[in-house]
């Protein structure tokens, strides 16, 4: 469940957003079960009690930063996707920008998988939200005749599937990948499939 208590000032604004940046290096890095609120205070150089005045406690603010979380990898895809001049252009560029994402930022990653064990709820709406989404753009590529008609929620989770798998080989598990050559090989599957020529 997420937090109801949303701050009025930037202030408390700014102040939250230190709170969660501090909570995902320290979930991220120790991981939920041993992350305690000293720790992640400590971490945002504040108050224990500051912390009370915008999260009930660490369920509810690891709750918030799976869905800031969804939120802000949302916002780079989309970024990354806005100038793509085709449904095919934006797969590459969206793919690329979530892996760099998870290069830049992989305690995210780990936060992600964590939420499957710590807040099923969480981790559904993370991957829901997303999905839906992503359903809405195929759809739209299938009624402009960019892409073949097909399943659109099928192909929302298989290819935010592969995305995901391939953030944890070739990103979280080795550091020095070629992420362009991951998404050159990972693209060549989504355009041609496996199909002998």
């Amino acid at each position: 469940m997420q937090s109801t208590k949303q701050p009025k000032t930037k202030r408390g604004q700014a102040r939250r957003e230190q709170i969660l940046k501090a909570a995902e290096k320290v979930f991220g890095t120790i991981g939920f079960v041993e992350a305690s609120i000293a720790d992640i205070t400590r971490e945002a150089k504040t108050a224990q009690g500051t912390l009370y005045i915008y999260f009930n406690g660490k369920e509810e603010l690891f709750s918030d930063l799976v869905a800031e979380m969804g939120q802000l990898t949302r916002a780079v895809i989309g970024n990354a996707i806005a100038g793509a001049t085709t449904r095919l252009d934006a797969e590459r560029k969206g793919l690329e920008a979530f892996l760099r994402f998870v290069a830049e930022r992989p305690e995210l990653y780990h936060i992600v998988e964590e939420a499957r064990f710590v807040n099923p709820d969480a981790y559904r709406k993370y991957f829901s939200e997303f999905a839906a989404a992503y359903r809405g753009q195929l759809e739209a590529a299938q009624a402009e005749g960019e892409i073949r008609q097909g399943n659109s929620e099928v192909r929302a989770w298989a290819l935010m599937g592969m995305a995901k798998t391939l953030g944890e080989r070739f990103v979280i598990q080795e550091r020095d990948t070629d992420i362009v050559e991951v998404v050159d090989v990972a693209f060549d599957l989504i355009e041609n499939g496996l199909k002998a020529r």
